[in-house]
């Protein structure tokens, strides 16, 4: 099932615009998460701000951005200060320029989005900008606001929509010229063979399973495990001791039975 959008605005190429919605294309909402209790009561934990000279509770209206400027220094930014630097990129993706597709180095990308129209409209033009893309092999160029950040972007083709990577900004990223200078340019001629022999013997088509987290099978085992050593809470007992409620509320196994009976007694009787 296709997740709520995280974005919606405007994909732009010259004088073509759709409208388009985006949705990252990785998640570890699946991953196992804890809340920090209160041990003695079995209560979780709020976090707070608090003044850090007053020792008193900041309330929300009163939380503010500051810019230090010095110690115990700041500059502070309301929001509308901050809505004020929008860009035009907060609601446009704008197609400036094009690169081919494997001239881009993977350490540049960070992180990647699905991005797809976002009504029937303008499917049309989606498809023409992701079917160009493709027959020429590269990839758009852009910029878009990610989290109040402008952030360059790259939008690959990929079977019917295009993903979108954001990518890394040059000072970001460490020349690999600095760590692997010193490695000895060539391995020896005899035993490279070899090792090509042990990588054949080795070659499975790719599957996710091969990166399945250890940790995180534990971990869920573990929790099974407690949670049938627990009691049942009070609130759990009384859900189970409720009758089952009439009226609107309709079994989706028993309608589909029941239909599948009609339909046979019809043909019976047909």
């Amino acid at each position: 099932m296709a997740l709520r959008p995280y974005w919606k605005g405007y994909l732009k190429l010259s004088l073509v615009t759709c409208p388009v919605n985006m949705t990252p294309a990785t998640s570890e909402s699946e991953k196992v998460r804890f809340h920090t209790l209160n041990r003695e009561t079995g209560n979780r934990v709020v976090s707070r701000y608090i003044d850090s000279v007053t020792g008193k509770p900041v309330k929300d209206e009163n939380e503010a951005k500051g810019y230090a400027r010095g110690e115990n220094d700041y500059v502070i930014l309301t929001d509308d200060d901050l809505d004020a630097v929008m860009l035009d990129t907060v609601k446009t993706i704008d197609i400036q320029k094009f690169a081919p597709a494997e001239s881009i180095e993977w350490v540049y990308l960070e992180k990647p989005h699905y991005l797809m129209p976002d009504d029937a409209v303008g499917n049309e033009a989606f498809a023409v900008i992701r079917d160009a893309m493709k027959a020429d092999r590269v990839v758009g160029i852009s910029k878009l606001v990610i989290g109040r950040r402008e952030r360059a972007v790259v939008l690959e083709p990929r079977d019917e929509g295009i993903v979108l990577w954001s990518l890394r900004f040059g000072d970001e990223v460490r020349p690999e010229q600095n760590y692997f200078e010193d490695i000895d340019d060539d391995g020896d001629p005899d035993l490279v063979p070899l090792v090509q022999q042990l990588i054949n013997k080795k070659t499975v088509r790719w599957s996710p399973d091969m990166v399945s987290d250890p940790i995180q099978e534990a971990l869920l085992m573990i929790i099974a495990d407690k949670k049938k050593a627990m009691k049942p809470s009070k609130k759990s007992k009384a859900k189970a001791e409720q009758p089952e409620t009439k009226g609107n509320v309709i079994n989706i196994m028993d309608a589909l039975k029941k239909s599948l009976a009609a339909e046979a007694k019809g043909r019976k009787t047909g």
